[in-house]
């Protein structure tokens, strides 16, 4: 639950939320997707309430890339194609190639045309994220929603999605959920949140000087990946 909890993610820039497990930081991004109602408060896009506009306009404002990925027993194609149903199949192939989707759909026996399995059971995880940051590519929107989550994967899906990722968010509007704090270090914005409060806020710069909740997570992310098997 969050109680509070006031920021501004800038037009054309990357803020990120950070913070313990359980803070609000997964509550923040679907609020502001309007998937929940707030009971007090303002949630504005572009200066407008987010509770006036038609949900279906509101949604045409963001592309979604988070964790629980939604797929259907269909084609590679298809399941990216929901991102603009109107997309023809060369524009679609376009947006596949800029996440990184080619390079596991031109290696299976049926290419873009291989059923993917009920929610995409055919697929890895790593698969299943990179046709989601298709869909967003061929959207087109201009806030993205973002779960970075990367931990579970092995690194080369990590690293492909990552590359997608840093292509995906350029000139657009970005809320990002950030676990891993490496690859926030050009947000504009950092927001620490605990319990449903924000208790810091500002660069990732800045923060590091305060040398308080995010400083701490950077420094216990930085001794982790530095332990070796002796």
């Amino acid at each position: 639950m969050l109680s509070d909890v006031s920021f501004t993610a800038k037009q054309g820039e990357v803020t990120a939320l950070v913070g313990p497990s359980g803070g609000g930081k997964t509550t923040a991004s679907r609020l502001a997707a309007r998937f929940w109602d707030i009971q007090k408060g303002t949630i504005t896009v572009g200066g407008m309430d987010i509770s006036k506009i038609d949900p279906e306009t509101l949604m045409s404002l963001y592309s979604i890339v988070f964790q629980d990925v939604t797929l259907f027993n269909n084609t590679i194609l298809e399941n990216i194609r929901i991102g603009n149903p109107n997309a023809t199949d060369k524009e679609v192939k376009e947006a596949a190639r800029l996440a990184n989707v080619d390079e596991f759909a031109e290696k299976l026996p049926d290419k873009w045309n291989s059923q993917i399995g009920e929610n995409g059971c055919e697929l890895s995880g790593g698969e299943r994220q990179r046709i989601s940051i298709a869909r967003a590519f061929l959207k087109q929107a201009p806030i993205i929603l973002l779960d970075e989550a990367t931990a579970s994967l092995d690194v080369e899906n990590e690293t492909l999605i990552q590359s997608a990722l840093s292509r995906l968010i350029q000139d657009k509007t970005v809320l990002v959920i950030a676990h891993r704090m490496r690859t926030i270090s050009g947000a504009g914005k950092i927001v620490v949140l605990k319990e449903g409060q924000v208790v810091e806020e500002g660069t990732p710069v800045e923060l590091e000087k305060k040398n308080g909740i995010f400083a701490h997570m950077s420094r216990l992310q930085r001794e982790s990946s530095a332990w070796v098997l002796e």
